[in-house]
Order: structure tokens, then sequence, then C-alpha cells
């Protein structure tokens, strides 16, 4: 399938921020894509939760899931758009590398501890991952992704007036481009994520028993397809997996017509042309987004802000604001990687140790670790 002249091209790269030979087998966006696969980061996703706590079952989605699942979608609207496949992956699947453990309830324990030290931005820590943090490469740290995927992930919620220090500061030695829209494949990987949030947390809520079929019937597009599931058969199991899988089916066919429409209505000569559109080119038409948004408003009321999941997230979010505090007073508790780079106490070395530390930790990490902070009984 050849690609839309709107598309990115691996052939004509902005290339990389340090000079690498060319594969000869693989484009530069796949080898990305590669990286991102093999990247530690990436595997720690794997103990890394969405909205239930690792303990709290198996089949709860993780991190690694559900960029799993983003890719599997942002994948299928690219390939209906003929844009770069392997970019569109590349940020899916690396849109969460910076995200700490116990998903938005750490990110708020992490950001109150740090406040005075510039808090902490999940996006911009997903670009210090793979520009600083990964350290799998003799001559540079990071992955040393491509121009387009760094620019994609930094701009992952699209274009940036005022970007979180870090992506300021690399931005000003690499320019990405920040204030102009993303790639049209970065903005497929954006609203793929946003497909998968509300799909997966509908099925996860389901089975976790915080909502029924009963409650999602007004709800639009999950309603309807909930009823059609109904009348094919009586398990619940297989309704809540057709509803689900139709939802999906849905908001894909909704996104792939109004970028379609769009795209013809602005005819973005290449993918320049897409990053000096004033709007993005890849979105739900208004009537498909209204309907989208009440998805949303469910799930904040059914499941995000349910009684025993505020407990946990209060928990949770405690644990990671204790931890972040104690070893931001005192860096000499942190072991000696980390010390040795922490220097003084509440300094902002200290506080980029401390954010780096947390962020990379997984859910059980960081409850053993804060357990063995403050619990004589426990091994240091």
């Amino acid at each position: 399938m050849s690609l839309a002249p709107y598309a990115a091209r691996a052939g004509a790269s902005r290339g990389r921020q340090h000079p690498e030979p060319e594969s000869a087998t693989r484009s530069p966006f796949a080898r990305d894509r590669d990286r991102v696969l093999h990247s530690a980061a990436f595997r720690t996703l794997q103990y890394k939760t969405q909205v239930f706590v690792i303990h709290e079952g198996d089949f709860y989605r993780t991190r690694l899931t559900h960029s799993l699942e983003v890719a599997q979608i942002a994948r299928s609207i690219a390939r209906g758009l003929r844009l770069d496949e392997d970019l569109t992956e590349t940020l899916a699947l690396a849109h969460d590398l910076g995200h700490p453990p116990f998903g938005h309830a750490g990110e708020a324990g992490l950001n109150d501890a740090l406040g005075e030290h510039g808090g902490f931005d999940h996006n911009a820590q997903s670009l210090r991952t793979v520009t600083l943090l990964e350290r799998r490469y003799a001559g540079f740290d990071g992955l040393n992704l491509t121009w387009e995927s760094l620019e994609g992930l930094a701009k992952h919620n699209g274009p940036l007036t005022a970007p979180p220090a870090y992506i300021a500061a690399f931005d000003a030695a690499y320019p990405l481009d920040l204030a102009r829209q993303a790639s049209a494949e970065a903005q497929v990987a954006a609203l793929a994520d946003d497909i998968a949030y509300h799909a997966h947390d509908i099925d996860d809520g389901l089975r976790a028993g915080l909502f029924t079929a009963d409650d999602l019937a007004a709800v639009p597009i999950i309603g309807a397809t909930l009823a059609e599931a109904r009348a094919l058969t009586a398990d619940p199991v297989r309704i809540r997996a057709h509803a689900v899988r139709q939802m999906i089916g849905v908001l894909v066919s909704g996104a792939l017509a109004e970028s379609r429409r769009r795209i013809a209505a602005l005819a973005p000569a290449d993918s320049d042309a897409v990053r000096a559109c004033p709007d993005p080119v890849i979105g739900f038409a208004p009537e498909l987004a209204a309907e989208n948004a009440e998805i949303r408003r469910f799930l904040y009321a059914r499941m995000y802000r349910q009684w025993r999941v505020n407990r946990m997230t209060h928990k949770v979010e405690l644990v990671v604001r204790d931890m972040a505090r104690l070893l931001l007073a005192r860096p000499d508790l942190l072991p000696d990687d980390w010390r040795n780079a922490a220097g003084a106490p509440r300094s902002m070395a200290a506080a980029e140790a401390v954010r780096d530390y947390i962020a990379g930790m997984t859910d059980r990490a960081a409850l053993d670790e804060h357990r063995r902070l403050t619990d004589p009984h426990s091994p240091a």
C-alpha cells in the first residue's frame, strides 16, 4: 500500500540526535518501534496498573496491555488513512513509558511531593526515558529515536506552548517544533489512546462489578452495542466482549470517516502541512465526540471516583508521596547509584534522582520499597 501524501516518510526523516548507520532491513521508524519494544521501561509496564492495583486481579489491564491495545487500534486507523504504520505504532507503544507506579494516583503523589522542584509530568518523563534514562548503547544515553518519534512523544496531547521543564530544555538543544500540530501519525496514536481507555475501562469495570450492563443502557454507543449483544446471547462474558468490541469498531469507523473529511477539506500536501494546520486533522465528528465525552463522564462517576477505587487511589498516592518526600529529604537512603547522583538533600539534583527512581518502579516494587523505608520489621 502506498503512503498518502500527508504521511510521514521514513526516507525523509529529520534523522536522529546521534547519527547512526541505516539498517539494511528496517526503516528508521521500524527501528524506533523495535527499540521501544526491547527497552527496560517497556517491560516494566506489565506491572504498572491503570485503575486497579496489581494485586487486585490478574485479568485487569496494566500499562503494558493498554499500550498493546492502543497500538493495535492506532495501526488499524493508520492503515485506513495510508499513514506510516511503524511510526504510529512506535508512538502508541511509547506513550506511557513515563508513567509511575499506580497510574494517575502515583503521578499525583509525585507531583505533590516534588512541587517545589518542578513537579511531575508523565509525558515529560516519557521523553526523559527515551532520551536519557534508557542505557542500552555504548555511544549515547537513551534510545536515540528519530526526530519524528521524539516530536510525537513530546506533543502526545497536542501543541505545547508552556512545556514542562525537561521538554523545554530538550527542545532548546534539539528543537521539536513544539508550538505546531504533531504529525498525523502522532494524532492517530493519541486518539487510539482515548478509544482504548474507554473500551477497556468499561470491560474492566463490568468485570469488577463496579457497574452493570443495565447501568450502561442509556450511555451512548456502549448501550446500543450491549443491547445488540444481549439479543445474540445470554452469556454475560460473551455479552461484555461483543459489546466492547463493537464499541471499538464504532469509534474507529467514526474516527476514519471524520479524519478523511478533514484531510479532504484541508488537502495537506505533505506531513509538514499537517503540522501547519490550525487544528488536528485526526478526530471525531462533533456528535461522536459528544457521545465519547458521555462515556468518559460515566466512567468518572461510576469507576474512577467509585468509593472503593477512591480508597485504593488514596492509599497508593500516600505511598508514593511519602516515599518521595522522605527520599528528597534523605537522599542518603537511596541505593548507591542513585545516591551518588542525588547530591544534597532537597536539591534539584535530589529531586531528579527521586523522580527517576520512583517513576521507574512497578506497583509491587513501590509497595516493597515503601515498606523497607518505613517498617522496622522489613529488611533494608
